[in-house]
């Protein structure tokens, strides 16, 4: 049987599985379904965050202090009520 048959095969299936019927093939399959992120292997990420690291570093972006942010967000959920 070719794989385009077993997807279309195991479409039908899944489309007339009750919930347990597909719940238990979902479990089969959920550790290759689930995507796995480490953002510590994201090349993309690591060179976003050095760049911003190196930008506050040098003094071309200001940091905020945790203590204004909270401040803030206060101020914000205050003006909302």
């Amino acid at each position: 049987m070719t794989t385009a048959a077993i997807r279309e095969k195991l479409h039908e299936y899944i489309n007339i599985a009750d919930d347990n019927q597909v719940k238990a093939v979902y479990s089969i399959f959920e550790d290759q379904i689930a995507e796995k992120y480490d953002q510590w292997e994201d090349k993309e990420f690591l060179n976003e965050l050095n760049q911003r690291t190196k930008d506050f570093e040098s003094g071309k972006v200001k940091g905020i202090a945790w203590e204004e942010i909270q401040q803030k967000a206060q101020n914000r959920l205050k003006a909302k009520s």
